[in-house]
């Protein structure tokens, strides 16, 4: 289902300065899209990094930034129809709250950015006749449910954070737009991501910094819990094939190999060359003890896979981080 090719057709990538929807639009302007990216900076977490990921988009051809709000519609009505008065050929939303454990502070933040910001999309594309959409959602929606992989068909009520709450939430509101308007959604169920450009706030990229800085390593619980970490030019593939989908349609964007998370900062020292000092602290209500993804659905649908082992994926992370700490100096890291 991977189209190689985009020539002639524009997309609309919402939270275009983030992790994920950087990766998404570098990744269709070099299939031949043209990308116009939205996204508000704001200070999740510290928005030098954002401005980074931004500047390196704004130097490609074929990309328009606007700065604004998925949370104001009429803002983003302004944008509905690109030039020439053609539809977007889809939309990427992969704008949100980010935070398992924020979410615990300020849930209310996070129903208007990952629901209602959500709803607005929808109603873009209906007014507009976008014909696809590609909605980001969370591994954090299967809560502690099983022991084996989490698939799609299995259980998805019982999330232990507002986050996960509010992207279930946002599941459930484009199952409805999907019903009605038969607009055609691929939501997107994704595994704990890392590599270069990565959220400060997310654990590899923290035990990085902390680890190359000399800085007591956090971690919250024992270490044991898992983590099926997937590398972002994996999730950039699978999330340029899943527009192609017609229907509606859930999918788990996953490595398919858990990692313990002592493990992963082991990984880290012998990739660095340095050993971390270990800083043990309770565990978080709102932590899952496993994400593990099955990705048959992936593999059928899309015809994905991912192809970077993580000890690959740690390389790459590192090297990344060695070579621009200077321009990361003073970055904060503070715990998600």
């Amino acid at each position: 289902m991977t189209p190689s090719k985009l020539h002639d057709e524009h997309f609309l990538v919402t939270g275009a300065a983030g992790f994920i929807g950087s990766a998404v639009a570098t990744l269709l302007l070099e299939r031949g899209a043209r990308v116009t990216g939205v996204d508000n900076l704001c200070a999740t977490y510290d928005v030098r990094l954002k401005l980074l990921r931004l500047e390196r988009l704004l130097k490609r051809p074929g990309f328009a930034f606007r700065c604004l709000d998925v949370e104001d519609f009429d803002a983003l009505r302004q944008i509905g129809v690109p030039g020439g008065g053609r539809p977007y050929d889809g939309i990427f939303h992969l704008a949100a709250r980010a935070g398992v454990r924020t979410s615990t502070l300020n849930p209310w933040v996070y129903v208007r950015t990952n629901i209602i910001g959500t709803l607005n999309i929808l109603e873009l594309a209906r007014e507009n006749g976008v014909p696809h959409l590609v909605v980001a959602s969370s591994s954090s929606v299967y809560g502690n449910g099983g022991e084996g992989a989490s698939s799609e068909s299995g259980a998805a009520d019982e999330p232990l954070s507002p986050y996960a709450a509010t992207k279930k939430g946002a599941e459930a509101i484009c199952h409805s737009y999907h019903h009605l308007f038969g607009l055609n959604i691929s939501l997107l169920r994704y595994f704990t991501v890392y590599g270069p450009y990565g959220r400060p706030d997310m654990a590899l990229f923290r035990f990085v910094h902390w680890i190359s800085t000399g800085q007591p390593v956090v971690i919250y619980g024992d270490g044991l819990q898992q983590r099926d970490f997937t590398y972002i030019a994996d999730i950039a593939r699978g999330t340029v094939a899943a527009v192609r989908l017609p229907g509606f349609h859930i999918l788990n964007l996953g490595s398919d190999h858990p990692v313990q998370v002592l493990e992963a900062v082991h990984k880290i020292e012998a990739a660095l060359g340095k050993s971390g000092r270990l800083d043990f602290r309770p565990a978080h209500g709102a932590d899952v003890a496993r994400t593990w993804a099955e990705i048959g659905k992936a593999r059928q649908l899309l015809r994905w896979r991912p192809e970077t082992p993580f000890d690959s994926g740690i390389e790459r992370l590192t090297r990344w981080y060695t070579q621009h700490r200077t321009a990361l100096a003073g970055l904060e890291y503070a715990s998600e």
